[in-house]
This record gives C-alpha cells, structure tokens and sequence, in this order.
C-alpha cells in the first residue's frame, strides 16, 4: 500500500540551475596582466631597435676609470632620491616615501619610451590619484614642478655661464647661423601654437582653472618651509647630479675639458634638447652634447665617447630594472 501511494503521489520538479551571467568579453581579457607586459615589449623593441648604441657605450666603459664610473652610477641613484624629495614638494599630502622612490626609477623608463616626458608624466599623475589626490591636484602638481625643475635648472646655467664666459666656443663648432635660425624657427612654432591654443574658448578656459588650482596650491605650499625645501632643494639637486655623473664620466675618459666647464655644456645641451620631442631624449641629447663637449674644447671623438658612455650609465643601464618595476607597480595597482 505504501509502495503504490509514493509511485502515485507527484515528484518534485527539478529546480532550474541558476546560469551565472556571461562576463562580457572585454572583462574576460587579463588586461592588467598585458599592461604588465608592455613595458617590457616596448623597452625589448627599443633595446634592438639601439643596439648598437648599446654596444658602443659598453664598449667606451671598459676602457674607463671603474672608479669614476662607479661615481657616476651613484650620481645618477641619486638623481631619483631628488625627483622623489622634489614630488614630495608639490603636493600637501604625505606620500608613501617607499613607493614614491620606486615610482620615480619606473616613471624613468617610461619616460625613454614617450616623447617630452609624456610617460614619466603619466605615471607620475597616476601614482598621486592611486594616492587620493584629485586629478587636477595632481596636475597641478606636476606643472608646479615642472616649473621649480626649468627655473633652478636655468638659474644653474645663467650663474656657471657667468662665472665661465669662456666655457663655450660654439662659434669654432658652428661657423654659420644655420643652428640659431633652427632655434628660432621652432621657438617662433612653439609660441605660435600656445597662441592659437588660447585663442580657443574651451581650451582657454580649461588653461584658466588649471591656472588658479596652480597659483592656489602654489601659494599654500610654500607657506610651509618644509615643503618648499623639498620641492626647491630637490628640484636644484637634481640637474646638478645629472652634471655631476657627466664630469664624473668625464674623469672616468680622462677628457681634458674642466668640470665646470662640462657642467655648463651639460646644462647648456639639455636646455637645447628639450626642444626637441624625442623619446628620452636619444639623438638630440646625444647630438647636443657632443656639439656642447665638443665646444668646451673636448676632441670630437673623446666627447662622443663620453656621451656614449654616459647615456649607457643614465639610460640603457637602469631600463630593464626600470621597466621591470614599472611592470610591479601595475600589477600592484599603485598606478
């Protein structure tokens, strides 16, 4: 009786299995996993693409003074300690002094695969929204010490020019006008587009907020010593242990020119190069400071190699660990 009531009595249906919604596809892509990989792609390009530079340099270190090369390599560690005080700076919030360090040597390596510094900007801009500062804080910021950079690094050139009138002879490397006509062609370009850019209501507008965020933030920070120290003192540190690494380099070759006089054909170059867009600088860098050396009374050949030597020490040598690192802090979303 009870075997015949269960097999009349109605089975429970089977519950639908719920179905997870379908991720979209653009989700399902381990797009931060790539972002990890491209500084690495792009900086295995770039090394075959400048091998050969490469190899130059290598070749110009072995040849050196270990010594002054170690000097050198100190100098350009250095360097980033003083972009990292400097950041600092130009922001009220206290940074993670850690990562702001490491952001700083990734922020290089991605500064040698953008032109004008785009890269270094972005991962600098980056690193302080991931910190809670807004985006136009941040930009703020980076257009502050921007600012502190180009005046201290200016101001360094106009004082070692005074003092060494006679440092450079640019007139026995470039006889003719042709390279002041260069200059002013593209300064007269440069000028002529900042106009045109403001004349357009938006981006006029959009420059004036940015301006008074600036001169706001401008004003409140340097009522505090500490941060304006940072920012002033790094800023003026850093292009004095950039031309610090050149003469050390400089000593390394046993390059008869004078260490204030390196320095200035240092300033000078970068200076000049900085007109130039060119992904880190190579070629006009390069070119600037052999014309500078070269004017500073350097052999052509001993100033090549000591540029050479010296990009390899500065550029090639830090970009794999740079671009290494820049990979960590992706993966660790800090930027």
């Amino acid at each position: 009786m009870s075997q015949s009531m269960t097999q009349v009595l109605p089975q429970p249906l089977p519950q639908p299995v719920a179905r997870r919604p379908r991720r979209p596809v653009y989700r399902r892509v381990p797009v931060r996993r790539i972002l990890c990989l491209l500084p690495l792609a792009a900086v295995a390009v770039w090394v075959l693409q400048h091998r050969s530079l490469i190899g130059s340099g290598a070749r110009q270190m072995l040849t050196a003074n270990p010594w002054w090369l170690l000097v050198a390599v100190t100098m350009t560690g250095l360097t980033w300690v003083a972009v990292s005080f400097a950041r600092q700076g130009a922001v009220h919030e206290p940074l993670p002094a850690r990562r702001l360090f490491v952001t700083q040597f990734a922020a290089g390596a991605a500064n040698h695969l953008l032109p004008s510094g785009i890269g270094a900007s972005a991962v600098n801009i980056r690193f302080m929204t991931g910190c809670g500062i807004p985006a136009a804080r941040s930009s703020a910021a980076l257009a502050l010490y921007f600012l502190a950079e180009g005046v201290t690094r200016i101001g360094l050139l106009a004082v070692l020019f005074l003092a060494f009138p006679e440092a450079l002879r640019l007139g026995q490397v470039l006889p003719d006008r042709s390279g002041a006509a260069v200059m002013a062609a593209v300064a007269a370009g440069v000028i002529v587009l900042l106009v045109g850019a403001l004349l357009i209501r938006p981006v006029r507008r959009l420059v004036g907020t940015f301006l008074r965020t600036a001169l706001s933030d401008a004003r409140s920070l340097h009522r505090r010593p500490a941060r304006a120290l940072a920012l002033w003192g790094g800023s003026l540190a850093f292009p004095l242990l950039q031309a610090a690494g050149l003469v050390a380099v400089a000593l390394a070759l046993e390059l008869e020119v004078r260490p204030p006089h390196v320095m200035l054909a240092y300033l000078a170059a970068t200076a000049v190069a900085a007109l130039i867009p060119s992904p880190g600088g190579i070629g006009s860098v390069d070119a600037a400071l052999v014309i500078a050396l070269v004017s500073a009374g350097a052999p052509a050949e001993s100033a090549t190699s000591a540029v050479l030597t010296y990009r390899f020490i500065t550029v090639w040598l830090p970009l794999v660990p740079g671009a290494l690192a820049l990979a960590a802090l992706v993966r660790a979303k800090v930027i």
